[in-house]
Order: C-alpha cells, then sequence, then structure tokens
C-alpha cells in the first residue's frame, strides 16, 4: 500500500476513513491489525478485498494492481487469492455446511469442489455435520464452516476480521488456534483484525491504526 486513501460522502460532508497509508506485508506474513473503534482497520480490509474502491493511492495485492481493476476483475481477483472471514459468519441459510463450503469452489470452475470441500471440513473437525444446515450448528461450528470455505480455495491472502467477536472465549480460542494452524500448513499470508491484544501478539508483527493513518 502507498498513501493509500479513502474518502467517503456523508450529509455533513466527505469522511476522510484513512489518511495516506504505507504498508508493506511479505507473502507468508501474518500481520494483527489494532487501533480503536473508528481507526479505518476494517475499510483498510474492505479496500484489500477489493469490496471498497480506494479513493487515492496504490494498493497492491498478489502483483495485482486493485485500484486499475474494474468490479468482475476484482471479483476473480478475490475467487482466486483472497479469503475473507468477518465476525458475522454469512453463511447461506438454506445451504448445507458442504454445500457453504462447496458453491463458491463450483462459481470458480474448481472440478473436484465438492471433494475438497469435504477435506476442507474435515480439517476443521467438522466431517461429522457435512449435511446440516447452519441452524443446526453452533455459533464456533459456523466460524469453522467459514473458516473452511476461506481457506479451501487456497487463498494467498487471508484477511480477518474479529473472527471471534460473536463467540465466547473458549470457543473462540478453540478457532483462532485453528486459523493458525490452517495458516501455517498453508503458508498463507494474514491480516488479522482484533481488540484481543493476545491474539495480535500471536502475528509476527503487529500494525497500530489511528485515526485512518499507521501509528
Amino acid at each position: 500500500m502507498r498513501d493509500l486513501q479513502l474518502t467517503v460522502p456523508a450529509s455533513a460532508g466527505p469522511v476522510n476513513i484513512l489518511r495516506g497509508i504505507d504498508l508493506d506485508v511479505a507473502a507468508g506474513e501474518a500481520v494483527g491489525i489494532v487501533g480503536p473503534s473508528g481507526s479505518g482497520k476494517t475499510s483498510l480490509l474492505m479496500v484489500l478485498a477489493g469490496l471498497e474502491r480506494a479513493s487515492g493511492g496504490s494498493v497492491q495485492v498478489a502483483g495485482h494492481e486493485l485500484t486499475r481493476m474494474n468490479e468482475d476483475t476484482l471479483a476473480r481477483l478475490r475467487r482466486e487469492h483472497v479469503g475473507i472471514v468477518f465476525q458475522a459468519f454469512h453463511l447461506m441459510a438454506s445451504m448445507t455446511a458442504l454445500e457453504n463450503v462447496a458453491v463458491p469452489l463450483e462459481l470458480a470452475g474448481v472440478a473436484d469442489a465438492m471433494a475438497r470441500a469435504e477435506a476442507s471440513l474435515k480439517a476443521v473437525g467438522l466431517g461429522h455435520r457435512l449435511t446440516h444446515l447452519p441452524g443446526q450448528l453452533s455459533g464456533g461450528e459456523q466460524q469453522r464452516v467459514a473458516l473452511a470455505r476461506a481457506f479451501a480455495p487456497r487463498p494467498r491472502l487471508l484477511l480477518a476480521d474479529e473472527p471471534t467477536g460473536n463467540l465466547d472465549r473458549a470457543t473462540g480460542a478453540a478457532v483462532m488456534d485453528l486459523l493458525f494452524d490452517l495458516r501455517a500448513q498453508a503458508g498463507t499470508t494474514l491480516l488479522l483484525i482484533t481488540h484481543d491484544a493476545g491474539l495480535a501478539a500471536r502475528c509476527s508483527r503487529i500494525v497500530s491504526l489511528a485515526d485512518g493513518r499507521v501509528v
């Protein structure tokens, strides 16, 4: 990221959310992103995911300049290179755990989508829950399905935004152990937004944001 800026319109006038961020993250690195509410953490991840368009500056992911891409190209980049795990699980309520993981793979044209989805769910300890709907799963199990979905395409970059925010402490700790184990096995680059200092400390580096800037 070079002089990365994000300004959004508001009734009282434009709001500067990201104010010139310069940051390099190496392949395979785990970086914790911390800072007070409103500091721009989630907005930064949304720009990196191509879900929010930067207002200025440059951002490159896996060698691709996001600011020059149209929506279709950004969607392809996400599909091929980026996994995302949010605080809310964002599972399709009418689909089984297996279908929730397999459908994105099928949309990406992966030939063995169902087999890879099943293997990904087994890797997070849910081989016995393949045919369960999200409403039949606990919060921790739903977040593990979300992890399986994020890792199944074998992304080069994983963006995680407060992934334990809706879980109790014990369940959240188990989910994070799993996330770090999967990341280490795959060599995936991780950017983790968290308010938990202990979680941030598990990353190889911590970046603090305040008022839209790296401090």
